[in-house]
């Protein structure tokens, strides 16, 4: 009988990582003005992981103690073959949930093939129910489009999907009670996200259009009776009933209500990194490991094992200062 008790990946500040965010690409079919400049260089393919070596990496994880896997983008739906790596990772001994955060764009012909595969989860981007505004905020992207898979991701039957929103002040902070209301009528969550200073954007300026979860917060008690739950999703979220519904509103708040104490993950980029932490640069090249030494598992296993002690215990997030600290943008940093 085997008692050995499963590894953990346990960093120097005794915290248990057990959940990874891969980036499948850092390209997308939109360019929204939080996460790109409109004028983006992307990663060469070339130095992009291959899906194969994609997979070699989340089973790695996933002998380690790994538990739940997202996979994210840039836009992952848009990498062509995409579902091979789903399925691969859908399959994975040990792997308790696999989720997916998308734009919507591509999820009217995907939806179903991520639900077989194995796919519980999924969070979806939606940054304003107006059409032209949502044009704006994207520079490319069609609401229809993206209404259609939202009902095309609610008729798959996940186990629960979630609107993810960044409220800029003065662009979209007038939208917050409808669409709220909007993901109350369609029996999905909503979680509203803090602007975050990843990459040197010239659209407009950060601090200025910085709206704090709890401005937020204060906008929804004026229509909804919230009340602070402990559901705990692996993630950064803080959580709340809407009392009289079955939805929930979430808050991620990396410069107002820092949450790097329990900081559980950490992010794998397109092109191999293995960032430590969301704003630091601490990273170790993986996909050197995985291409130098092809198939060696307990190689590449050792590099994310010692990779923990460079996990920061916190990130430094400023709104005062509206200098960029850190260079990549979120479309390079896995969402």
């Amino acid at each position: 009988m085997n008692t050995a008790k499963p590894f953990k990946l346990i960093d120097r500040f005794n915290r248990h990582v057990d959940y990874v965010r891969l980036s499948v690409t850092d390209r997308c079919d939109f360019q929204c003005v939080y996460c790109m400049t409109d004028d983006m260089t992307f990663v060469h393919r070339s130095k992009v992981l291959t899906l194969e070596e994609m997979g070699q990496i989340a089973a790695a994880f996933v002998e380690l103690g790994v538990s739940k896997i997202r996979l994210t983008g840039g836009e992952p739906l848009i990498r062509s073959n995409v579902m091979s790596l789903v399925e691969h990772i859908g399959q994975l001994s040990g792997l308790k949930e696999l989720t997916l955060t998308s734009n919507a764009s591509q999820l009217q012909k995907y939806a179903m093939a991520l639900k077989a595969a194995g796919v519980k989860r999924i969070n979806i981007s939606l940054d304003s129910l107006d059409g032209e505004r949502f044009h704006q905020i994207t520079r490319t992207g069609r609401l229809e489009q993206v209404l259609s898979g939202i009902d095309a991701a609610i008729a798959a039957g996940f186990e629960r999907i979630k609107l993810n929103t960044v409220i800029l002040k003065g662009r979209n902070d007038d939208e917050i009670l409808d669409l709220t209301r909007f993901a109350m009528e369609k029996g999905l969550d909503i979680c509203f996200i803090e602007e975050m200073p990843l990459g040197a954007i010239n659209e407009h300026s950060r601090s200025l259009s910085f709206f704090s979860s709890d401005e937020v917060k204060a906008v929804l008690d004026s229509a909804f009776t919230l009340q602070e739950t402990a559901v705990q999703t692996n993630g950064p979220s803080r959580y709340y009933d809407v009392l009289g519904t079955k939805n929930r509103v979430g808050f991620i708040s990396p410069h107002s209500h820092n949450f790097c104490s329990s900081c559980n993950r950490v992010r794998v980029t397109a092109e191999g990194r293995l960032l430590l932490c969301l704003g630091n640069e601490y990273s170790v090249d993986l996909r050197q490991v995985v291409r130098e030494f092809p198939h060696d598992k307990k190689r590449l296993q050792q590099a994310i094992i010692d990779a923990m002690d460079l996990k920061p215990e916190r990130h430094h997030f400023d709104v005062e200062d509206d200098g960029v600290q850190i260079v990549r943008f979120m479309n390079m940093t896995g969402g």
